[in-house]
């Protein structure tokens, strides 16, 4: 028999490396409720489909931990996290690839815990397909629904229901039958594309990847055979150009370019596009890569691009087709999903992180709820942790925007705390496009220019009613309770009072009268000018010197903080108003 020549086994290497890279790649996420087998489904999967290390196997049958009664506890080789193996709960999102001779898989094995609720809303954002795992014994539970409709939300058009455990219930054909009808309800209920309910054991290993002989009346595919052929050709990307620039490259004099992530169609040398906000027009000169310039590039590519005209971009503009243009909007309707301990509260100013561009904003109203267990709307004043609801929102700077359904990447935004820059707050999903003012009649239109601006209108600008702050013997504290105070939205200034009480009036009284926080630096006041301070602050006034502060700089900071919270709060019978 003839040895293969070197170039034969180049050239058979680069065939195998080009048939894996066209494999089709899909995309799935897990989710369901605790203890429903999630971790040990994909395990199982890994495992039977020989895509598991032989280390990896190794160190999970030497392990300490095995909850499982067989020789291998399969959800260890997804739970990764100590906390999760010694807990026997799947905390953060754990992503695991593989591959079979159809096809390539990406899994987000999310947490089903109330409390991670959010980890899975994160693992599904970019899924093609949800498989929800409910456990033969317990039926459809409130988590089921919530991860459900999350899914639903988040534009997943398959769902995939495991029924898992029939080993448990005796592998009863009746018992699964309900069961597939009541998700196949929820299914309709919530609009996906496609629903399938297939039975399987993860422990036992029956339907995962082999056919299970406990099940013959069981006709239907097992359940990689179903991940393997479920058509996603209804995943068409977005076919308008969106390119949201990330950074600007300036290696020398000859060269500027565009970075970024490609959200949106395809882009090609000559392509003719509009810079976003200028509106200017320009066209693609070159696109530029590591490995040399490019011919053509989609979503989601990494590239550069070289414009032929010198125009003004930085992080955060846009650069998208000339004739199918983004909403551009400072307000707009959305769905969240509340992913803080710390209540929404409508007035609270945000950052809201939008591709690349950040912008201060506030949810201006919550329109309802979803009720997790009857999935009908209903009125709150906030939203708690893992809350699913409907909102309205305004920007200090206009949004570059397509609907969640049309685009993903620029439908969604997250919400970031502006004082602590954390990220794990709320993420959205953008549906509606909101008039920026209601239209009015001439008469009342003109009636309202000749107006004085109110205090409404000024907390509706700034997201907080003015203040008066008096540090009295807590000088120290005006300078860091000041940027405390900024970081957190406030519109905020120090007023120190000098030699000219005069003086020092017409400013707090100007800045006060503007809607801003006004921090008085002073050591002492006389009765009457404390008794104007109070007056014109009414219920928004904080003396120090009546609070007992503790005796760090950074926790009497905190303390403040917390209370001047209470400047952002609406009365309910305004609350209720719209405001003009």
């Amino acid at each position: 028999m003839a040895l293969a020549t070197g170039v034969e086994v180049r050239n058979e290497f680069a065939s195998f490396l080009e048939q894996n890279l066209n494999k089709e790649l899909l995309r799935f996420t897990t989710a369901g409720s605790v203890d429903d087998g999630k971790s040990t489904l994909i395990g199982r999967l890994l495992h039977d489909s020989k895509t598991v290390y032989e280390d990896q196997l190794a160190s999970v049958k030497q392990s300490r931990i095995n909850r499982s009664g067989g020789p291998i506890d399969f959800s260890l080789l997804t739970d990764g996290l100590r906390a999760e193996r010694e807990q026997g709960i799947t905390i953060d999102v754990g992503y695991r690839y593989f591959a079979t001779s159809r096809r390539k898989f990406i899994i987000a094995d999310a947490p089903g815990h109330e409390q991670y609720t959010c980890n899975m809303a994160t693992g599904a954002s970019t899924a093609d397909l949800a498989v929800i795992l409910i456990d033969g014994e317990k039926g459809v539970l409130p988590q089921t629904l919530r991860h459900s409709y999350i899914a639903s939300m988040l534009g997943i058009p398959i769902v995939l229901a495991a029924i898992n455990k029939m080993d448990r219930i005796g592998y009863r054909e009746e018992t699964f039958l309900k069961l597939e009808q009541d998700f196949l309800t929820l299914a309709h209920r919530l609009g996906f594309r496609e629903a399938r309910c297939i039975p399987v054991s993860a422990l036992a290993g029956d339907n995962i990847v082999e056919r299970s002989d406990q099940m013959p009346w069981w006709a239907g595919p097992t359940l990689l055979e179903y991940l393997e052929t479920v058509s996603i050709a209804g995943r068409a990307p977005a076919q308008a150009v969106r390119f949201p620039v990330q950074y600007v490259l300036r290696p020398d004099a000859s060269f500027r370019g565009f970075a970024g992530q490609i959200a949106g169609g395809t882009i090609r040398p000559g392509d003719a596009l509009t810079a976003l906000p200028s509106g200017r027009q320009t066209r693609v000169q070159s696109i530029v890569t590591y490995d040399g310039p490019l011919d053509e590039a989609f979503a989601p590519m990494s590239v550069a691009l070289k414009l032929e005209d010198e125009i003004d971009l930085s992080r955060g503009d846009m650069l998208v087709s000339p004739h199918t243009p983004p909403h551009v909007s400072k307000r707009f309707q959305a769905m969240v999903v509340w992913m803080n301990a710390q209540p929404l509260e409508p007035g609270r100013n945000y950052l809201i992180k939008q591709t690349t561009r950040e912008v201060r904003g506030r949810i201006t109203r919550i329109r309802h709820r979803m009720n997790i267990n009857t999935l009908e709307p209903e009125a709150v004043q906030r939203l708690e942790i893992n809350d699913i609801a409907a909102v309205e929102l305004e920007t200090s700077t206009p949004l570059f925007f397509d609907f969640y359904r049309q685009n993903r990447t620029t439908g969604s935004f997250i919400v970031i705390d502006p004082l602590t820059n954390s990220t794990f707050w709320g993420a959205g999903m953008i549906r509606e496009d909101l008039p920026e003012d209601v239209d009015m009649p001439p008469a009342a239109e003109q009636q309202r220019a000749r107006a004085s601006v109110t205090p409404l209108e000024r907390h509706r600008r700034h997201g907080h009613y003015p203040a008066i702050i008096l540090t009295g013997a807590h000088a120290a504290l005006a300078r860091p309770l000041e940027r405390a105070l900024f970081e957190a939205g406030f519109e905020v200034t120090v007023i120190e009072k000098n030699a000219s009480s005069i003086s020092s009036r017409t400013a707090w009284a100007t800045l006060h009268a503007a809607g801003f926080v006004v921090i008085y630096q002073s050591p002492s006041l006389g009765i009457e000018e404390r008794a104007e301070l109070l007056t014109a602050a009414g219920d928004h006034f904080l003396d120090l010197a009546e609070l007992d502060l503790p005796s760090a700089d950074t926790e009497a900071v905190r303390r403040v903080l917390a209370l001047a919270e209470s400047f952002r709060i609406l009365p309910a019978a305004e609350n209720s108003r719209k405001v003009i």
